[in-house]
């Protein structure tokens, strides 16, 4: 099973679980970190998400990780955690529900002489986002943009 197969495997299996824990699944990453291999279960709540809520989606994605189906999957360490206050925005229906939002930009290389850039986020469109910074608004590239996330607003 490939990387991006095996993602949407586990949404397919963890979102009921997510539900039945009173969470909503933000994300889903199978990801090689360091020699070690991470499948990363991302949840959210409005209301925040406590440690019982991860453990209860946690202990029951757990044996079905151990089926058949994934005999073929590398040795990995599986996480459940909260979005958190500064997640990453990656799916258009992430970049939806925080419109008007701010968010920090961040880029592979400095774009206008900065790596990084913070805004209202006015628009998402096939990966470009547009931030609207002092009264004026740019539209950035999916190709520079290295992550966006939520802002923590004091």
């Amino acid at each position: 099973m490939q990387a991006k197969q095996i993602v949407a495997r586990v949404e397919e299996l963890v979102r009921p679980l997510c539900e039945q824990a009173g969470v909503s699944l933000w994300d889903v990453e199978f990801e090689k970190e360091g020699g070690q291999y991470m499948l990363t279960v991302t949840v959210d709540n409005p209301n925040g998400v406590n440690i019982d809520q991860c453990e209860q989606v946690s202990r029951a994605l757990d044996p079905m990780l151990d089926e058949k189906e994934f005999d073929s999957m590398p040795s990995y360490t599986l996480c459940v955690s909260s979005a958190g206050l500064t997640r990453r925005l990656k799916k258009p229906a992430h970049f939806a529900a925080f419109l008007g939002h701010t968010v920090e930009v961040g880029f592979y290389k400095p774009v206008d002489g900065v790596k990084q850039v913070e805004g209202t986020l006015v628009a998402y469109d096939n990966g470009s986002v547009t931030l609207e910074v002092g009264g004026q608004r740019t539209v950035y590239e999916p190709t520079d943009i290295a992550a966006v996330r939520l802002a923590v607003e004091i």
